[in-house]
């Protein structure tokens, strides 16, 4: 017999949510992360290619079953949430064209450019 673990009814709202926000794929969350920390400054004298936080986070939970979920997952989550609706809050007068703005969105992995 399997038994099954207990998700707290406030991290099963969490997961949703984070789950509506960060609308870009896995895949495509680390090939933009890993454009990001390719950067100039990353051919410096000490290059770091590391993926860029919290990205990279977010990219980890995105692998991870709800069960699995740590307690810093769930803060990264709710973090990650509250900065997307900030964010989308405060979209610039430019909107989808502040590249700025919009990088800082894909930084979390949601696109303004993704319908659902």
């Amino acid at each position: 017999m399997v038994r099954q673990q207990r998700i707290d009814p406030e991290v099963d709202v969490l997961w949703d949510s984070f789950h509506e926000r960060v609308n870009v794929p896995s895949e495509q969350l680390r090939q933009w992360l890993l454009t990001r920390g390719s950067g100039a400054e990353a051919f410096g004298p000490n290059p770091d290619l590391d993926l860029p936080e919290p990205g990279r986070h977010v990219l980890r939970i995105l692998t991870k079953r709800k069960v699995d979920l740590t307690p810093d997952d769930i803060e990264t989550m709710r973090d990650t949430v509250d900065e997307i609706e900030n964010l989308l809050a405060a979209k610039p007068p430019r909107g989808n064209a502040d590249d700025q703005w919009r990088h800082s969105l894909l930084d979390l992995g949601h696109d303004v450019l993704v319908e659902r």
